[in-house]
C-alpha cells in the first residue's frame, strides 16, 4: 500500500481550519465549487475539469483534532482509501497533517493527485488565513487525470 502523505501550517486557529474542513461552505472555498452532500454523512465533491467526475466521501471521524473521510464513490483507485487532517495548534499556526492512504500501488494517476491534493492543501492556507481560496475550478492545473 501507498499513502500521500502533506503537511502545511496555517495562520489561524484550529476551529477556523476545522470549519474549512467540515461544512459544505467551507470545502467548496477550498476544494471545488461543486460540492455538496450532508456533513456528517457523505459529502460529494466534482471537478469541472474531470467532466463532472469526482469522489463520494464518507465521514468517519469529525473531532477537533481529526477529520476522517472514506472514499465510497469515484475511480477505481480511490474507492477504499482514506483521506485524513489531524489538527494541531503550534503557536500561531494550525499544522495540518494531511493523509491519503491506502492506495493499492503508486499509478500514475497517485501521482497526479499527490500534486493536486498540494495545490489544493495551500488552497486551504489561503482560504482560511484571507477568505478567498482557489477551489476547482479556479485551481492550478496541472495535467489531465491519466
Amino acid at each position: 500500500m501507498s499513502d500521500i502523505l502533506h503537511r502545511v501550517g496555517v495562520i489561524a486557529p484550529l476551529t477556523d481550519v476545522h470549519t474549512a474542513l467540515t461544512t459544505i461552505d467551507g470545502l467548496a472555498g477550498w476544494w471545488t465549487e461543486d460540492t455538496k452532500g450532508d456533513p456528517d454523512e457523505v459529502i460529494e465533491f466534482r471537478f469541472a475539469s474531470a467532466g463532472g467526475d469526482g469522489f463520494d466521501m464518507k465521514v468517519l471521524e469529525n473531532s477537533p483534532e481529526l477529520v476522517r473521510w472514506e472514499v465510497v464513490g469515484g475511480p477505481d483507485e480511490w474507492i477504499g482509501t482514506h483521506v485524513s487532517f489531524r489538527l494541531s495548534q503550534v503557536d500561531d499556526y494550525t499544522i495540518v497533517l494531511f493523509k491519503h492512504e491506502g492506495w493499492r500501488e503508486p499509478v500514475n494517476f497517485m501521482y497526479h493527485c499527490s500534486t493536486k491534493w498540494a495545490t489544493y492543501l495551500m488552497s486551504l492556507k489561503q482560504y482560511v488565513e484571507t477568505g478567498a481560496g482557489a477551489p476547482s475550478p479556479n485551481d492550478i492545473l496541472v495535467s489531465n487525470w491519466h
